[in-house]
């Protein structure tokens, strides 16, 4: 072995081990984040180029004889390209549901999952190497195929998948997620008044964060989110938030999560209205420099007579969650969650993130990643 060789090292990802999460250019959007692709089995294809024949046969394979397996809802397949020419000549396309590319040019995800030496340069497929990797729903893999001279590995594939056990049951058994239940945090007529407050004042509209261009904005959305917000001005209103949610949530957080919060993030609000079409699709509530310090999200429901507008994990089932009035659902920021789109009448909720004086530190350091529109913050030893 000459010592180019011995320096080309590549990333050996086994059964088991969590996927790498990125971003990257694809036949979706420019900036595909693949994190929000769990809750389904998902195939990845490092085909490298479909110029040449095990390239074109592999994606025939996908695209005519095994077609109905990629629906989206229990498998989606992402093929993951490194050669520019597939998007100039159309030779892979996305066809929805259940099939898309990744355009790698730059080799950030065949770097990832050990397709390319880490150390290739951009625009080379000579060190490519070829194979399928299923993942389970949360994005752990659960098999590797490497492609075989003869094609065989491509029927190999679409038997493994026809036999995968429906998606609630990937684990053996149906999974709940990871998320604290919590009954009467706040009171029947607390809640009343909290919902009296936003019928009197009115809501706006409520956005999401992104990060773009390294500082993090509020951007809106209505196919991704539709919510109103009212915010809580009345101090004394907030100081009694915060003695329900100190006496009642975290103690529970700091019995099951050994984590001991101490700050609270927003006093709102919300209502997802059915006329409003309101709803929230899969997100995390963590993903930029802005929002970097949250480590709970709080949900706790003011009402029942609302239908639809219930929280679902997809990483952990189809599963979804309707806290009963005052009662909360409390869960990791770090787990992808949405709201179903109310059907029927509002839900109005209250929804705050909780961390501790340690995050408080990140979120002033992060000041500097702030766009417009987000207000800095300083942390001052008064907790909540």
């Amino acid at each position: 072995m000459n010592v180019a060789t011995a320096q080309q090292l590549y990333r050996a990802l086994e059964v088991g081990d969590p996927a790498p999460w990125f971003r990257q250019n694809s036949t979706s959007n420019s900036d595909y984040v693949f994190d929000t692709a769990a809750g389904r089995y998902v195939v990845l294809c490092f085909y490298g180029t479909a110029s040449d024949e095990v390239g074109r046969s592999t994606l025939d394979a996908v695209q005519n004889r095994h077609r109905p397996l990629f629906d989206d809802e229990h498998i989606a397949f992402f093929g993951i390209s490194c050669d520019p020419g597939d998007v100039r000549e159309g030779r892979a396309r996305e066809i929805l549901p259940g099939i898309r590319h990744f355009w790698d040019f730059n080799g950030r995800v065949s770097k990832l999952f050990g397709a390319m030496p880490h150390n290739a340069v951009e625009g080379s497929s000579m060190s490519l190497r070829r194979f399928w990797v299923v993942l389970n729903p949360t994005l752990r893999v659960r098999a590797i195929f490497p492609f075989k001279p003869d094609g065989s590995d491509r029927e190999e594939v679409a038997a493994y998948l026809r036999e995968l056990p429906p998606v609630r049951l990937f684990g053996g058994f149906e999974i709940q997620a990871p998320v604290l239940i919590i009954p009467d945090v706040f009171e029947p007529g607390f809640c009343r008044h909290l919902i009296g407050l936003y019928e009197e004042h009115g809501g706006e509209e409520s956005g999401y964060m992104r990060e773009v261009n390294g500082k993090t904005v509020p951007t809106y959305d209505h196919s991704r989110k539709s919510r109103k917000d009212y915010t809580i001005a009345d101090q004394g209103l907030v100081r009694q938030v915060q003695e329900r949610v100190i006496r009642r949530i975290n103690p529970e957080i700091q019995k099951v999560h050994c984590f001991k919060p101490t700050r609270m993030e927003r006093y709102i609000v919300s209502c997802y209205a059915a006329e409003d079409g309101g709803h929230f699709r899969a997100h995390r509530d963590n993903t930029t420099k802005g929002t970097a310090h949250r480590r709970f999200a709080v949900s706790i429901n003011l009402n029942s007579e609302f239908e639809g507008g219930e929280v679902s994990f997809p990483e952990y089932g189809p599963r979804s969650y309707k806290a009963p009035p005052g009662g909360a659902v409390v869960f990791s920021c770090s787990l992808l969650h949405a709201v179903s789109k109310v059907t029927a009448g509002r839900r109005y909720a209250f929804l705050p993130f909780i961390y501790d004086d340690e995050a408080a530190k990140i979120r002033e350091a992060n000041n500097a990643h702030l766009g417009e529109g987000v207000g800095a913050y300083k942390a001052e030893a008064v907790s909540a």
